[in-house]
């Protein structure tokens, strides 16, 4: 077996990074699709009480995207340090057990979301109605859990197994197939968010199909083996080490989401649930952005390391770097500018949600551009091989957040839950942002040193 592409030799830096990136950026956004189109038709069919249902449900399913992703990056990773040391059996032993992994996951995620799904919906103060709705979406993704993962983690593989637009066309199919069949289960059936969730589920079905035809086809060298044979364990350890930093900023994202519902519940209403579901899915489509640069920066970053060449890999990263910071700027002009527009994807003419959603822009998101830069930064040390670093960055984001969610609203009631991230979030990035700075200038300082193969 020989790998049949490799990056163009060309191309220029840039040039290799946007390859990657906007391919990567376009998948991205796709997905967070599903979860937005959720949420526009959840709004205008259900109401703000299935908002804040969907909101609490959101922190415990997202945990399935985040396995997905950690199996799908962390073997994409080793593909294509594979593929710059140009040893196809390490990649295809890569994808072999990253599908085992998949496999294994699946039935534990399984078990546990039939068994503390409405437990977590209590931990976050959903009432009886918000939880009866959220329960739907939750009991159903847990059973469909081998699919979610699945559909988290190929398109990944896919895409460093040097194939990007052909992991974006597959999330594109999902998408527009979820879109249609959320106007069919939720608009004309009525089936509220059991509807969404099972809407969902089948388009991340299109998706695993299509992507284990890829697997199969000509334009892969590499083929999907679920087997037991050659596994070792320290190979699925050496997946889960470099996606754990990743499934971590998942963990982040559902363990501050639930705080916030919580804190909301105490200091606010159901109304204000609704409201910080409205602005979280503002958040979600700069984050998804910022999540795509960073993933596109991941595969010829990996082949950089793998080929030994430091100073493509600096270059890269300040690229994606810049796009970040002017792409975090930018959205959260718009969404100041232009916040009723905005919000009316997802309400129905609620005055108060659309006050309350308002508010939450102005104090929630104005540093989000920096909470790109340290999802960039964890995707970053992840490609370099340093998990440990990467682990740790993704812990910190989490942990910081903590003493801002408990003292800030007690002192300014729903203002504090709302200003508790961002002012986590530029904390942390005093620590992050130098840690990356000075890896780099490292690499620039050897650079010359080290020998410069040809790609």
């Amino acid at each position: 077996m020989q790998f049949t592409h490799s990056p163009p030799p060309t191309l220029t830096i840039s040039q290799n990074f946007w390859r990657y990136a906007i391919p990567s950026i376009a998948a991205m956004l796709v997905t967070g699709l599903y979860q937005i189109v959720d949420g526009i038709f959840v709004g205008h069919y259900v109401g703000y009480q299935g908002l804040a249902a969907i909101n609490m449900a959101w922190p415990i399913t997202y945990l399935l995207s985040g396995l997905g992703l950690m199996i799908g990056i962390g073997g994409g990773t080793l593909i294509s340090i594979a593929r710059g040391e140009n040893n196809p059996q390490h990649a295809q032993r890569a994808l072999d057990h990253a599908v085992l992994l998949i496999a294994a996951v699946s039935v534990i995620a399984l078990v546990l979301f039939v068994h503390f799904g409405e437990t977590l919906l209590t931990i976050q103060g959903a009432n009886h109605t918000i939880k009866a709705l959220a329960l739907q979406y939750v009991q159903s993704f847990g059973w469909a859990a081998f699919i979610t993962i699945f559909a988290g983690a190929i398109p990944m593989l896919i895409r460093n197994d040097d194939s990007p637009k052909i992991a974006t066309g597959l999330l594109i199919a999902g998408a527009l197939t979820n879109i249609a069949l959320d106007y069919l289960f939720i608009g004309i059936f009525k089936w509220q968010l059991q509807g969404a969730a099972i809407a969902t589920i089948i388009a991340q079905a299109v998706t695993v199909i299509g992507g284990i035809i890829y697997f199969c086809s000509a334009y892969s060298p590499l083929r999907i083996h679920l087997t037991m044979k050659n596994i070792r364990l320290n190979h699925c350890w050496k997946i889960v080490s470099l996606g754990s930093s990743v499934l971590i900023m998942y963990l982040y994202a559902s363990f501050v989401v639930a705080l916030h519902n919580y804190q909301f519940m105490q200091y606010g209403t159901e109304l204000t649930v609704g409201a910080f579901a409205i602005v979280g899915y503002m958040m979600t489509l700069y984050y998804l952005v910022a999540e795509g640069i960073a993933e596109g920066m991941q595969p010829p970053v990996s082949y950089y390391y793998g080929a030994k060449k430091p100073q493509n890999i600096s270059k890269t990263t300040y690229l994606a770097i810049k796009v970040t910071i002017i792409a975090g700027i930018t959205w959260f002009a718009l969404l100041y500018s232009f916040p009723r527009a905005l919000i009316g994807l997802f309400n129905s003419g609620n005055a108060a949600l659309t006050s309350e959603a308002i508010d939450g822009i102005k104090l929630h998101l104005f540093a989000m551009f920096l909470d790109g830069l340290i999802v960039l930064a964890t995707v970053y040390f992840m490609s370099v091989d340093k998990a440990g670093k990467a682990l740790a960055i993704s812990v910190s984001n989490m942990l910081v957040q903590l003493p801002f969610l408990y003292f800030l609203p007690q002192w300014l009631g729903v203002n504090g839950v709302w200003l508790s991230m961002p002012l986590s979030t530029i904390l942390l990035s005093f620590i992050v942002l130098p840690m990356v700075w000075s890896d780099l200038q490292q690499r620039n300082k050897i650079a010359p040193s080290m020998p410069q193969p040809a790609v």
